[in-house]
């Protein structure tokens, strides 16, 4: 074995932005490219936001401007400005900031002495302006470095920092700001500071009554079992109610930060909840209701503030602190004091709202007693199908113990592509990298689960194999595949399996889809190629575009399946070049309604939109071939 030296020349010092640059994730989490809504250009604009939102809870400024364009990100707010003196070295000098004074941040959402230091780093350009009693500083970046500090000058704006960048393409390769990300985002900041106003792209984000708002466009109010029953104290913040969906759906924040993850603070509210819900109706009714009777079909939504949290991680969605301040209770004492008198109290002023709470714990405990057999004989045959040899091709990740841990960041590149048919999933794992890809095969078209109950999951193979594939029957905290990933072919018959699959998980495991883990994988539909090079293209606009860039008479193939791919072709679409479209429920999606439209009874309208929607290009050679497959089309959703 050679001998390595390990001497003073191997010691090395990292300036901050060289640390930042060399390891982003450390700072932001993953990187990504826009696809997740937790992928670094949203952390990215998060810090900055963060940062007005502490000048709004602070008492200064009403309004926040932010404007995304072709990727370059602005955003304004009107607060008090940074003081112009230091406004390079709060963006430049890691643990520089106005927030280690806990007397004038006692609660703020994070420590400025790293959040836009990191999104300083890792911008392409940067550049911080701060206006502030008449003057105005204005300083450039590129990559952290200083590239123009302005001299200060006089300014007739209002008071207030502005903040443009542009994420680094060297670091964020082919990434892409979604919309619905930046919206949902946006909407929270809203809901968890009532009266800012947040002005997106023109589109004005308000909200009068806080986490009530929330609730309020996140359920369906005709179908809630209840009106949204709304709590408020001293930092804290509680909006609940039952809805009919199967799971439990929570939203939950400290000191303005979405902690997607929940955290002592999340685990305290439903400990809570079931604690007082039990207390209650054991006194008044004599009955001793399970908690996982009680918290099923829950919808709810909780706030509070904590003086110096602790989270687990640098993005903050999960909290770790047990204290609400050095000198305060527990986070969990806190809560359940909060809930025991309130909810309590709730519940006694409110007998109509007590019965619907019954009702709906009744009908939970009736579903769960009539799937227990059921659930216990599917276990069974899972186990005795061989799952991980038959149906599922793992990953190493997961080989030796699926509930093995690994670090987080070999988690979170961890996939798993449902396919149809062998020649599909066999190209595929062939293809994969077999460290963090899983493929899982299904027998051909599954079944329209629409209106059906839960009992289906158990009584149908595939949906009980998948089930345990993904390991989501109690809940998506022990969910093995971060991603979770619909590879059918772009034909009708792949979009009938996409839709039969996508109405399984929105039926019966919505959370996976809330939770931003369940995409559609997008692969070329052409590949155009001479003796020196190929293209593949998605779309007839990128099929022309590589046809112009080839001299002479190109060759063209058209993939009618996935199975015609080669494996040696897709490891590149499935690789570094993956390209993925991730289902998102917006604020205003209905679930029922949304399965009802394109699952239920047949209708004109949703052949139409299916049809429109497929991926087929309409030469007129294949004219006649696909008004059969429409008409096919129409058969099977009849």
């Amino acid at each position: 074995m050679a001998k390595v030296s390990y001497t003073e020349d191997n010691i090395r010092s990292l300036d901050w932005k060289e640390h930042i640059r060399m390891r982003p994730g450390m700072y932001i989490g993953k990187l990504g490219d826009g696809s997740s809504a937790d992928d670094g250009i949203y952390i990215l604009v998060k810090e900055v936001i963060d940062n007005c939102i502490d000048e709004y809870v602070m008492g200064h400024g009403k309004k926040v401007d932010v404007t995304i364009k072709d990727g370059r990100v602005s955003i304004r707010d009107y607060g008090r400005g940074i003081p112009l003196g230091k406004v390079v070295d709060c963006v430049s000098k890691i643990n520089t900031g106005g927030k280690y004074d806990s007397k004038a941040f006692k609660k703020s959402v994070g420590l400025n002495g790293v959040g836009t230091k990191a999104v300083n780093a890792l911008s392409n350009y940067f550049r911080v302006q701060s206006v502030r009693d008449g003057k105005t500083k204005i300083a450039e970046f590129s990559r952290g470095e200083l590239t123009k500090d302005h001299r200060q000058s006089k300014s007739g704006d209002e008071n207030g920092t502005l903040v443009e960048f542009q994420p680094d393409d060297t670091i964020f390769k082919k990434y892409k700001y979604r919309k619905e990300y930046l919206e949902n985002q946006l909407w929270n900041y809203a809901y968890l500071n009532s009266g800012l106003r947040i002005f997106y792209n023109g589109e004005s984000y308000y909200s009068k009554n806080g986490l009530l708002d929330l609730l309020s466009r996140k359920t369906n109010t005709e179908t809630n079992r209840y009106p949204i029953i709304h709590m408020k104290g001293e930092d804290i913040e509680i909006a609940m109610t039952h809805g009919n969906q199967y799971g439990e759906q929570y939203y939950s924040f400290v000191n303005g930060q979405n902690t997607t993850q929940g955290g002592t603070h999340l685990n305290a509210f439903k400990e809570s909840v079931a604690k007082t819900v039990q207390d209650f109706f054991s006194t008044t009714a004599n009955k001793n209701f399970d908690r996982k009777d009680i918290l099923t079909s829950i919808i709810a939504a909780i706030s509070i503030k904590v003086e110096e949290p602790v989270f687990e991680s640098q993005t903050k969605t999960k909290l770790g602190s047990t204290d609400i301040g050095p000198e305060g209770p527990t986070v969990r004492t806190f809560i359940n004091n909060f809930l025991k008198t309130k909810l309590d109290n709730f519940l006694h002023r409110n007998p109509e709202v007590a019965e619907a709470i019954k009702k709906r714990i009744m009908q939970s405990e009736r579903e769960r007693k009539e799937i227990a057999g059921i659930k216990k004989l599917a276990n069974q045959r899972a186990k005795k199908a061989n799952l991980h040899n038959k149906k599922l091709r793992d990953c190493r990740v997961h080989f030796s113990d699926s509930t093995r841990k690994s670090d987080e960041e070999t988690r979170q590149g961890t996939m798993i592509f449902i396919t149809e048919g062998d020649s599909a999933s066999g190209s595929i794992t062939k293809a994969r990298d077999v460290q963090t890809q899983a493929v899982f095969s299904l027998r051909g078209k599954p079944l329209n689960c629409f209106g059906l109950t839960k009992k289906v999951v158990y009584e149908n193979e595939e949906f009980n194999l998948l089930q345990h594939a993904l390991n989501i029957e109690d809940g998506l905290e022990d969910l093995r595949y971060n991603r979770v990933i619909i590879a059918t072919d772009a034909d009708v018959d792949g979009m009938h399996i996409r839709l039969l699959l996508l109405t399984f998980f929105l039926q019966f495991f919505p959370d996976l889809v809330r939770a931003g883990h369940l995409f559609i994988l997008d692969t070329p539909l052409f590949r155009v190629r001479d003796k020196k090079q190929t293209f593949y293209c998605y779309s007839e606009e990128e099929k022309q575009k590589a046809i112009n860039k080839l001299r002479g008479k190109p060759e063209i193939t058209r993939f009618k399946g996935l199975g015609e791919i080669s494996p040696g072709e897709f490891s590149d679409f499935i690789g570094e070049n993956i390209r993925l479209e991730p289902v998102i429920l917006n604020e205003d999606t209905e679930i029922d309604e949304v399965l009802s439209y394109y699952m239920g009874k047949n209708t004109p309208l949703r052949q139409k939109f299916i049809i429109e929607n497929l991926r087929v290009e309409k030469d007129d050679a294949d004219e006649e071939r696909i008004t059969d497959e429409e008409e096919e089309l129409a058969e099977t959703l009849s």
